[in-house]
């Protein structure tokens, strides 16, 4: 077995390979309707057919289940889903993982990290890291969550023989799980898969839903920030919306955007320390959006701007707003302590330098 181009295909060699092909759909048949003349039958063949039919839903009946979408999800457990498999690869622990997709925008998570374990114990950007290949993340839509779907090595085998690229799938009882903050989805041995043809209503309506938000400006916005996002921050920027995954993906060396954002994590902790030795602003923030999370900096002058010559203690008061901290006194500065951050969604400006590969914060203000 092969990956050629994220698709799965089986090499045949004329001097020793042998084949045999079964009805995929009947589960008690256990002879070929096809085989090569020097192919011979093993003791464990009839194991393996019955493997590959039982992650394949389509050859069991299967009452019809309410698919949930990605923006649906909203506790860890089992649900169904229909899904485009983006992109498929091993990940650096040796498992196997698929990017899968439905356009909308799982729901966000509470960070229970402390921001100052940030500087030693820092958020994860993804929960896998993204394809290595940049032409693979080029091809990635920019609006809705890309959920990484990992595949329990057991059944691993059967089940690449069945997920094609750029095809929507119906998988069952995938379990959601959270990782950091992070959704991503496992395929165990009670999932199952079952393709289905391009012109399924649920396809149809996915697609459509996706072509709307990919060209409207608002509609880039996360879904989750409507009405409008918090006024913590102020931004001076007529750029259209744009998402992380946006930024990301960005070819051009030179770019200005406009997202709407959360701030999770920063770097340094203390607002003493914001500035460096020659009075420099030298501060880095963890954003991130339904579809990425990146690194971003508050430098030099724009440094200057976002933090809008706020005092030492206006300042904490408006990092822990920022941060989603919640506060036990009226001044905003006293911490309750072990609670979940929430933080809000916010407008912010970023430039970006694909060749540098970094992001910038400006045109951005905190509003006291």
């Amino acid at each position: 077995m092969r990956i050629y181009e994220g698709d799965v295909y089986a090499i045949f060699n004329k001097r020793f390979s042998s084949f045999a092909l079964y009805d995929g759909k009947d589960v008690e048949n256990f002879q070929p309707y096809q085989v090569l003349l020097r192919y011979e039958a093993r003791k464990h063949d009839a194991m393996i057919i019955a493997g590959l039919r039982k992650w394949l839903a389509s050859s069991h009946v299967i009452d019809e289940p309410n698919f949930s979408l990605l923006k649906e999800i909203n506790e860890v457990g089992l649900v169904n889903l229909v899904c485009k498999v983006l992109h498929i690869c091993k990940t650096t622990d040796d498992k196997w993982m698929a990017f899968i997709w439905d356009g909308t925008d799982v729901p966000p998570i509470s960070i229970y990290k402390k921001p100052e374990d940030e500087e030693h114990n820092p958020l994860p950007l993804h929960f896998k890291p993204l394809p290595s290949s940049g032409d693979v993340l080029h091809t990635f839509p920019t609006v809705g969550t890309i959920l990484r779907l990992i595949f329990d090595v057991e059944c691993m085998p059967y089940i690449l023989q069945l997920l094609k690229v750029r095809q929507w799938f119906k998988l069952f009882c995938v379990e959601c799980k959270v990782h950091e903050g992070l959704w991503y989805g496992v395929f165990t041995s009670y999932s199952k898969i079952q393709d289905i043809p391009n012109v399924d209503i649920l396809i149809l309506e996915r697609q459509s839903n996706y072509d709307c938000r990919s060209l409207g400006n608002l509609d880039r916005m996360p879904s989750w920030s409507f009405p409008w996002p918090s006024k913590i921050t102020e931004v001076n920027c007529n750029a259209p919306f744009a998402t992380l995954m946006d930024v990301l993906t960005c070819q051009k060396v030179r770019k200005k955007f406009r997202c709407v954002i959360r701030f999770v994590a920063v770097i340094p902790w203390r607002v003493e320390d914001f500035r460096s030795s020659d009075g420099v602003y030298r501060v880095k923030f963890t954003l991130e959006d339904p579809t990425a999370r990146i690194h971003a900096y508050s430098y030099a002058e724009d440094g200057e701007k976002f933090f809008n010559g706020l005092s030492t203690g206006g300042l904490k008061r408006k990092l822990n707003e920022l941060l989603g901290i919640p506060n036990s006194d009226d001044d905003g500065q006293e911490e309750i302590e072990g609670s979940a951050r929430n933080p809000p969604w916010v407008q912010c400006c970023l430039k970006s330098h694909s060749i540098k590969r970094r992001r910038w914060i400006f045109d951005t203000k905190l509003v006291g």
